[in-house]
């Protein structure tokens, strides 16, 4: 270790360890941040002796790791992985790490907030939980009297923001956008493998089994660098026993640094990869013959419409060596059914051909026998888990709107809400009938919707917004009543169950209590419920629901906690060897999906290309930093220490042509002219010259989250142009270029790599 390093983490374990001193609740004036380092007594970090030990589930991101809270003298000093826990063990993340940092963020929202100033300017009155719940009241029945039911919209994510969407659910609009990581995120592969599997195999997890898998393909997947616990040390324990793997992606990832097979593929041509891989196997007999025969359908259509897509041709519409493809499906089909072909998560790329891409990856899969095989794709075992009446609320006699947002996309079905793009579009417009108030609890809606700018216009038309924050974001600054909510370490959620290799149930708790004058949401929701004498959410209090979901398991949350938090369930993740009936229509996996042609949609996957990059930019591509969930994570002391900001990779022979050096504070501005704030740049070879590539999440534009506050670039706020995807409505992340501007003059990016006839180029609007 360089001194300078030794230097760096010194001072950062002296600001982590004052961070967990005791003292008072009242934040930084109580003495909360106390510097004592030690027991003067024992000599001994706090809660390493003496702590109690309260068992609960993380929330640092979606994937809910079971974990141990250690609390001293009433204050958390620690989180570790729950020992009982199958999947993680005794292991959490960094960010699992630094949950103690955002309960204890003096950045937090402490009290209810009335904004007293323009929208986004920043200027708040504190006022009481009785006045701002009676104003959210008042405008909410405002609104729909006036309006009707679908004028209410409400933006959600995360397991405590399911309470007031009843609330929105009762009112009666279908306007919830149940999370909009399914919009702006899973929706596409969720619909492509419930179409041709019949469940969702990728959704919050993945239903794969890489531990146990003989090769791997991981197609634009970043698993080391989106950091879920029992993801990684599956994806490692597969490595580790000898897995072979084959990456796909434009940028040299983690993974890609550990892969046998690299394909550094142009953005935008996966699909043309999978659809050659596939020709590629039924011409050279390399599927499971036996498995296609006994258990799927269309394999005659599958055939016949992919037989135009040959390795010379995907050689040149990919940018990649034809032995290089060829190499690779023929490492894949050595390890059949024993194989891994990732679903992905994140699919929301380029709208055209987004279910086609991952449908294709369905297919492989299927062709390679590994539906149900051992590691290959899984089956959930189910978990028993009741539903508790309580939390219910009684729907207000309402008509139902003439058009739905929901009319255009006929695969949005059997998923609930509204596709997050349509809800903004009709804000904006009024058509085909006006929004005017918005929910919001747990989603910064301007770092994740595409195009911010619009969803700032949109929020300019509303009668009323308001939202359920921990830190003032974006989201916050743009409301007009903020309530402060408490974090997932101060709040019961409900039973969580994993239903993968080893199945389980626990539960969510609180390890504090809440601090400042913060809420749990179910609290929120029934208080805001009584204001507008809805009836339903009759549980008195957060235990009774909980006792009542955990009732049919046979168990109760004490008796639960006596089991140290986890009761563990035999799994049966894998297929009968003679027999396989998947939950189609028909029992098979369909190859070719007809209910698409229905609707007017391919039946099999096609090649959509995505538009090339127009002259002078290249296509803006994002990933996740290791230690940060999104925008959520970027104010936390701990993280923010270890990735303060993002920097922009940017090719080395590009960067020689332009003048570009390793380090050089840049700005980007996409085809739209928008610019970004300034950003460094990473010269690296490992990013093609028709790619640009940032961490998602940062370039804050809240001045109350003083860390992170204009640290490194929002890709998001460089995002304006968006497709919407046809099956389900999800929006676009991947269609937008940059160029860069540094100390005020435009470097244009040279094309090193020729573009074919097939591809378009994007045509920039002239304004």
């Amino acid at each position: 270790m360089k001194r300078r390093e030794f230097l760096k983490l010194s001072t950062a374990t002296c600001m982590a360890m004052a961070a967990l001193g005791t003292g008072g609740k009242q934040g930084l004036g109580g003495g909360l941040f106390s510097p004592t380092m030690a027991d003067a007594s024992t000599g001994q970090l706090p809660g390493s002796l003496g702590a109690k030990e309260v068992t609960s589930v993380c929330e640092m991101c979606f994937w809910r790791c079971p974990i141990v809270a250690k609390v001293k003298n009433g204050k958390l000093v620690k989180i570790e992985g729950n020992p009982k826990s199958p999947v993680n063990g005794t292991r959490v993340c960094a960010r699992g790490n630094s949950g103690v940092q955002l309960l204890y963020d003096p950045d937090r929202v402490k009290y209810p907030l009335k904004r007293v100033g323009a929208r986004g300017e920043g200027k708040w009155a504190k006022i009481s939980w009785d006045e701002a719940l009676d104003e959210i009241a008042f405008n909410m029945d405002k609104v729909r009297k006036k309006y009707g039911p679908s004028s209410l919209a409400y933006f959600d994510h995360g397991a405590s923001a399911e309470f007031l969407r009843e609330i929105f659910k009762a009112l009666g609009t279908e306007n919830y956008s149940n999370e909009p990581a399914f919009f702006q995120c899973v929706g596409p592969v969720a619909v492509s493998y419930m179409s041709t599997m019949g469940y969702i195999v990728s959704g919050t997890r993945q239903y794969i089994d890489m531990a146990n898998a003989k090769a791997i393909l991981l197609v634009g997947s970043h698993i080391g660098e989106n950091v879920h616990v029992s993801h990684v040390r599956e994806y490692v324990e597969g490595l580790a026993k000898g897995a072979k793997l084959v990456v796909v992606d434009p940028r040299f990832s983690a993974p890609a640094n550990k892969a046998d097979i690299y394909l550094p593929i142009r953005p935008g041509t996966d699909t043309a990869l999978l659809l050659t891989w596939i020709n590629y196997v039924i011409e050279h007999n390399l599927y499971d013959k036996d498995f296609v025969e006994k258990n799927c359908e269309g394999f005659e259509r599958l055939r016949q419409s992919v037989k135009k897509y040959t390795l010379s041709w995907a050689a040149r519409i990919c940018d990649l060596k034809v032995d290089d493809m060829e190499q690779a499906i023929l490492l894949l089909a050595r390890y059949r059914p024993n194989l891994t072909i990732h679903p992905g998560r994140h699919s929301a790329w380029y709208g055209n051909g987004d279910v086609g891409r991952h449908q294709a990856l369905a297919i492989l899969g299927a062709l390679f026998g590994t539906v149900g095989a051992k590691g290959g794709i899984i089956f959930q075992t189910p978990v028993v888990k009741g539903h508790a009446e309580c939390l219910k609320c009684e729907k207000l006699p309402s008509e139902e709107p003439e058009t739905s947002l929901r009319d255009n996309y006929p695969f949005v079905e059997p998923f609930p809400g509204s596709p997050t793009a349509a809800i903004i579009k009709a804000t904006l417009t009024g058509e085909p009938y006006p929004i005017k108030l918005w929910g919001i609890n747990g989603v910064n809606i301007l770092q994740t919707i595409p195009n911010p700018y619009d969803t700032m216009k949109a929020i300019k038309k509303l009668d009323f917004i308001f939202c359920e924050e921990m830190l003032m974001g974006e989201t916050a600054l743009w409301s007009d009543i903020v309530l402060p909510g408490a974090t997932y370490l101060e709040r019961y959620d409900g039973v969580y169950v994993y239903d993968g290799i080893t199945p389980y149930l626990t539960l969510r708790q609180p390890v504090v209590e809440p601090m400042f004058e913060a809420k749990p949401p179910f609290w929120t929701a029934k208080q805001l419920a009584k204001k507008l004498k809805l009836k339903g959410l009759s549980c008195e209090k957060e235990e009774d629901f909980i006792n009542e979901e955990l009732k049919e398991a046979g168990l109760s949350i004490a008796s639960l906690n006596k089991k140290g938090g986890i009761v563990t369930y035999p799994g049966k993740p894998y297929r009968d060897k003679d027999s396989l009936k998947v939950p189609t229509e028909s029992g098979k996996i369909q190859l070719s999906v007809s209910d698409f042609a229905d609707e007017d949609l391919p039946p099999v996957p096609e090649f959509i290309p995505a538009p090339a990059p127009p002259e002078g930019f290249a296509r803006l591509i994002y990933g996740r930093a290791p230690v940060h969930t999104f925008s959520r994570t970027m104010n936390n002391l701990w993280l923010h220490n270890e990735w303060p900001e993002n920097h922009a990779w940017v090719n080395d022979e590009v960067a020689s042509k332009i003048g570009l050096k390793d380090g050089d504070t840049v700005i980007l501005e996409n085809q739209n002219g928008y610019r970004s704030l300034g950003i460094k740049v990473k010269v690296t070879p490992g990013i093609r010259p028709d790619a640009i590539y940032i961490d998602h999440g940062f370039g804050s534009r809240s001045p109350f989250l003083k860390r992170a506050y204009k640290r490194g670039a929002s890709d998001q706020f460089l995002i304006t142009h968006y497709k919407n995807d046809p099956f389900m409505g999800a929006s676009s992340h991947r269609t937008d270029f940059v160029r860069i501007i540094k100390d005020g003059k435009t470097l244009n990016i040279p094309e090193l790599v020729c573009v074919p006839p097939e591809i378009p180029r994007f045509q920039i609007e002239q304004s």
